[in-house]
């Protein structure tokens, strides 16, 4: 399978399976279109037809374009076949260690987020911290069910995990404690929204998390719209100082800024570009997942103007480099060659299987977006995985399991999409949430783009 689009000047051909990427004249783009459909007259015929005012479009050179494609098609780099659909079930029925937990370490939260999934972090229960001995316990259970595996990673989550930071701390020394003992070596992640960020926090995250998320919707005016605290006053003015001062001590590495944009703000890029000119250059920017009939979900009207800014931002982004102030958006970073394993492209996040949320009571869930309902609570910490019919249902996610992903040349770029948002927007895990697959074709384009304009104006320099 091939898919073909037209972006920025360029006429980018991408083959589905191999991963090859070609930029191509029209000519070509046009007999690239037509060479499983037509034969070579034809396509001959019709591209002598087209291109007859253009006096370099011989029947030579159209015939010697088709040879230069077969070539390719022969060196699997054009329609290729797919070599990975029998390997995905049993990818993932192999699979049985947990690599990752993401640790609920508070169920409350000091903002009152109005479009809060996680219902400003109670998640449809009752607020909660996590105590020391759950999350120990938390550390045990996944050491015990990772098998040989080496690096595992932990994401403090909450709600608000500052609210609950001595025992941030203490746990990470407990981890830090067993780590030779055990063979492992932990990873960890804070999610925060800043409020409570002090000198102590700076300097024991800078010095034991890999990664920091720090929430922030962008223009002060659209932040505070939905970030407030309890007294209904915005959170803008409170954390921007903070997160520069955690951000330079950290060298600017490391972290990302993690906004959501809704349909009050679908013009996102003036958020994004706005957290860049305050010094922030590892952005990322999501879609808000809600019920329909939300005043700030996004609606099929959005879709033309979220693409375009998908294209502002990715245009930006390469003048930006090219002026030698490069910033980073978290859904174009695409490694065309040497990205994810083919395991992981067909296989998706791990949710379920090898990556679990748990909750302040020592339950686990397959994700973050799961905890609080009930029929997808897999067991706890202390016996295991009990739910064995629902953590099967993740098992069979997959980038082939669904009909429309099987026929969608993006499948090896999304692994089948997001189970959370599916069961979200369609009721079932295995359902297909379509708007955002609309939104993450259009941004894999924009990141296939990048990396053509990239590669063309190096060329260029070198010629």
């Amino acid at each position: 399978m091939i898919h073909q689009y037209k972006l920025n000047g360029f006429n980018i051909v991408l083959d589905t399976c191999s991963g090859s990427v070609h930029s191509v004249d029209g000519v070509a783009y046009d007999i690239i279109s037509m060479y499983k459909d037509e034969s070579e007259d034809k396509i001959v015929a019709k591209i002598l037809e087209k291109y007859a005012d253009t006096p370099d479009v011989t029947e030579g050179e159209v015939r010697l374009c088709i040879e230069d494609i077969r070539a390719l098609e022969r060196a699997g780099k054009l329609f290729s076949d797919d070599p990975y659909e029998g390997l995905a079930t049993d990818y993932k029925n192999n699979s049985k260690v947990i690599k990752a937990l993401c640790l609920h370490i508070a169920h409350t939260c000091n903002l009152n987020c109005s479009y809060c999934f996680a219902s400003q972090g109670k998640y449809q229960g009752e607020r909660a911290l996590m105590s020391y001995e759950v999350g120990k316990r938390a550390f045990d259970f996944l050491i015990e069910n990772s098998g040989s595996r080496r690096n595992l990673e932990v994401d403090f989550f909450g709600g608000e995990p500052l609210l609950n930071w001595d025992v941030v701390k203490r746990l990470v020394a407990y981890a830090r404690s067993v780590e030779k003992e055990k063979g492992k070596n932990f990873r960890f992640t804070l999610t925060t929204n800043g409020v409570l960020i002090d000198d102590d926090v700076i300097d024991f995250v800078n010095r034991e998390m890999s990664n920091v998320v720090l929430s922030l919707d962008g223009r002060r005016e659209i932040h505070d719209h939905f970030r407030r605290d309890y007294a209904g006053n915005g959170s803008y003015d409170t954390i921007v100082p903070k997160f520069k001062r955690l951000v330079d001590a950290r060298g600017g590495r490391g972290y990302y800024m993690r906004g959501t944009f809704t349909h009050n703000n679908t013009d996102f890029t003036n958020d994004l570009f706005h957290m860049a000119d305050l010094g922030f250059t590892e952005l990322s920017m999501e879609p808000v997942v809600c019920p329909p009939n939300d005043p700030y979900a996004l609606v099929d009207e959005d879709l033309p103007v979220l693409f375009e800014q998908y294209e502002i931002l990715a245009k930006e982004m390469l003048r930006r480099k090219k002026e030698g102030k490069p910033i980073t958006f978290y859904h174009y970073m695409l490694d065309l060659k040497n990205g994810p394993c083919i395991y992981k492209r067909i296989t998706g996040c791990g949710s379920g299987t090898e990556y679990m949320a748990v909750t302040p009571f020592g339950e686990l869930y397959p994700c973050h977006q799961f905890v609080g309902d009930e029929k997808y609570r897999l067991g706890d910490i202390w016996t295991g995985v009990t739910n064995i019919a629902a953590q099967n249902e993740f098992r069979s996610c997959n980038a082939y399991s669904r009909p429309e992903c099987k026929e969608c040349w993006a499948r090896l770029y999304c692994s089948g999409g997001c189970a959370a948002n599916s069961y979200h927007a369609t009721g079932s895990i295995g359902g297909v949430y379509e708007y955002g697959c609309k939104l993450f074709k259009k941004r894999i384009e924009c990141a296939i783009m990048m990396q053509v304009a990239e590669a063309t104006e190096n060329d260029n320099a070198d010629t």
